[in-house]
């Protein structure tokens, strides 16, 4: 008599044949997630100094990685198109096992194993592993990635969707054409990171331009008792002398008192009417004064310049009286430093005597001694009340106008007197903590 095998045998061997392919093609689609992945991060990732290097070298690797660098919109295109095909194909896979293997489960457990336990093996598989990787050989996984990167991106229906995405993206964006969102501190950050790779000049500059939105007027102003000025009832030849002697295009008028401005004289104005003598009404030829209050923003200062086609401006206090000028020259040396013409005066704002001894004039700007003296500005910006100078931080420190070799201490520097007269601090000795 012929004992047929149970068919229970033959089900079992067609669950485990199914298992193991289902098992292995979602092991192989893991590798091709954390493959694409991987050259998402490497690909875009590669430093300037990465990117020379391969421009230096024959390799046909090395100039494929180029090829795909130069239209890096097509290249993300194909990278994420293919990484989402195999994610979702992962997810139906995965799925499809786990119904397979436990029809019966119960509705929690079946929900948890697909979204929790799929998602969590994309996540860290396909995803976070991958990339961690890539950062740190991003050159490696560039040269063992641009050749299928390539295929893919030629074969279709891939060609098409990466055509379709980079068209689709050049009219989303000529909508917002022009329009960047950058805060100061996403600003303040890229120039962090591109101090080592940039001059001391270029990385000036870029912090220039970050500052430039929270600078304010009073803080660039040229002072009242430094501005050279006239007064309205001085004699035409006199105006003449002095316009020579201080070398000047625009002169502040005043009447009475250097408080009350009237008007601003432009030489060019006058140039007509050189020949004439005192009798001559100069005051005919000056023009409105700009006035503009102390916490004016200089970025705000610029565009005004700009509307109205002016180069000079005079900073009032809350009283209405000048404080000082700002000109064109003083904001756009906030960004590329000093400009200096055959006029200007190359004084030595300080000296440096020592390592850490320094020797500044009284009027120095407080933000000019941070950046010559090196020292971190929070400690004095935290007791600071309205000083904008070395000279007046001192004063309104001690409370009067200190004498001859009399010192404050402000955490890591001692500042003695070493020049002063009953009216204001001239030269200060500054020695920072250790050296004292």
């Amino acid at each position: 008599m012929n004992i047929e095998p149970p068919p229970i045998f033959s089900l079992s061997v067609g669950i485990d044949t199914t298992v193991i392919v289902l098992t292995l093609v979602i092991l192989l689609s893991l590798i091709f997630s954390a493959l694409f992945s991987s050259a998402e991060t490497a690909f875009f990732s590669l430093s300037p100094k990465d990117i020379e290097t391969l421009e230096q070298s024959k390799s046909t690797k090395e100039h494929k990685i180029l090829k795909l660098l130069k239209h890096p919109k097509e290249l993300l295109a194909t990278l994420l198109i293919a990484n989402n095909f195999v994610n979702v194909g992962i997810v139906i896979l995965s799925s499809y096992l786990i119904n397979y293997c436990f029809p019966m489960a119960e509705n929690y457990l079946r929900f948890f194993l697909e979204v929790v336990g799929i998602t969590l093996l994309i996540l860290i598989w396909g995803e976070v592993i991958p990339k961690i990787f890539a950062v740190k050989n991003a050159a490696f996984v560039t040269k063992l990635m641009s050749a299928p990167i390539i295929l893919i991106k030629r074969t279709p229906p891939f060609s098409l969707l990466v055509k379709f995405l980079v068209r689709s993206s050049k009219l989303f964006n000529q909508s917002k054409k022009g329009k960047v969102n950058l805060s100061s501190s996403d600003l303040e950050q890229a120039v962090a990171i591109t101090k080592e790779e940039s001059t001391d000049d270029e990385h000036n500059i870029l912090e220039g331009i970050v500052k430039f939105g929270k600078t304010e007027a009073s803080q660039i102003m040229k002072p009242r008792i430094e501005v050279s000025a006239v007064d309205s009832e001085m004699k035409f030849s006199d105006i003449k002398s002095f316009i020579l002697e201080c070398g000047f295009s625009r002169i502040p008028v005043y009447q009475e008192t250097a408080d009350k401005v009237i008007g601003i004289l432009y030489i060019k104005d006058l140039l007509p009417y050189l020949n004439q003598d005192d009798q001559f009404n100069w005051l005919s030829t000056i023009r409105a004064p700009f006035f503009i209050p102390e916490n004016k923003k200089i970025n705000d200062l610029l565009q005004e310049f700009k509307t109205k086609k002016m180069h000079l401006s005079i900073v009032v206090d809350e009283y209405g009286g000048a404080s000082g000028i700002v000109t064109l020259e003083d904001i756009l040396e906030e960004i590329v430093g000093d400009i200096t013409d055959e006029f200007d005066e190359e004084d030595i704002v300080y000296s440096r005597i020592d390592d850490g001894v320094y020797i500044f004039e009284g009027r120095t700007s407080l933000m000019d001694f941070y950046k010559a003296s090196k020292i971190e500005p929070e400690a004095f910006e935290k007791i600071k009340g309205e000083a904008e100078t070395i000279g007046g931080f001192v004063i309104e420190q001690a409370g009067r106008i200190l004498k001859n070799n009399e010192f404050i201490e402000v955490e890591k520097c001692k500042i003695i007197v070493e020049s002063s007269d009953k009216r204001r601090i001239k030269t200060l000795k500054v020695i920072t903590k250790n050296e004292a």
